[in-house]
């Protein structure tokens, strides 16, 4: 089996579009498209960066063993994605959340950061403000939490989660699968 294809099959498992790993790695959408197709070879450095969003090691990803759950995990697990346009960080304190019921994050805003908007789906979502506070706008209704208050809402409606607060926010958002 060649390396492209056998980090698309992991990427596959692990329900990550291109886009989403390409997030997860700082690499573009395109350049994780060559490299499942063996057009172009990673430098170690990239390529273990791609283990190490997926969940796995180098010594993982080329043996054929089968891996025993893991249970806890420390904070050099996680991943960090800054997005500077928008202000806000992203920590993946789960490395393979992405292919399990749901998929725990911290989420850092700085001041007037807003997320991305999501479309509807029948995922349900947990957000507990650690600090600031924070606004969902959930359809035509916007909802605003402060630090020790939290929403749990289905997301049926186009929704956005946005920083509320004069200086940053950071929330713990917890949301489940979407099949829709």
């Amino acid at each position: 089996m060649e390396i492209g294809e056998k980090l698309r099959n992991l990427r596959v498992q692990k329900n990550l579009t291109q886009e989403e790993l390409g997030e997860r790695t700082d690499l573009t959408k395109g350049y994780i498209s060559q490299l499942e197709r063996d057009l172009s070879s990673p430098s170690m450095e990239t390529f273990f960066n791609i283990l190490e969003v997926l969940g796995i090691t180098p010594e993982q990803f080329f043996s054929e063993e089968t891996l025993a759950q893991k249970i806890v995990y420390k904070d050099e697990d996680s991943t960090l994605y800054y997005d500077e346009e928008n202000g806000y960080e992203l920590k993946w304190l789960i490395p393979e959340s992405n292919e399990k019921e749901m998929e725990p994050i911290v989420l850092t805003f700085d001041k007037n950061g807003q997320y991305k908007t999501f479309e509807p789906s029948l995922s349900e979502t947990f957000i507990y403000v650690i600090d600031g506070s924070v606004s969902l706008i959930l359809g035509e209704t916007t909802y605003s939490a402060k630090k020790g208050e939290a929403m749990y809402y289905q997301a049926t409606e186009r929704h956005q989660l946005v920083n509320h607060s004069k200086g940053k926010s950071r929330a713990l958002i917890v949301a489940t699968e979407s099949y829709l």
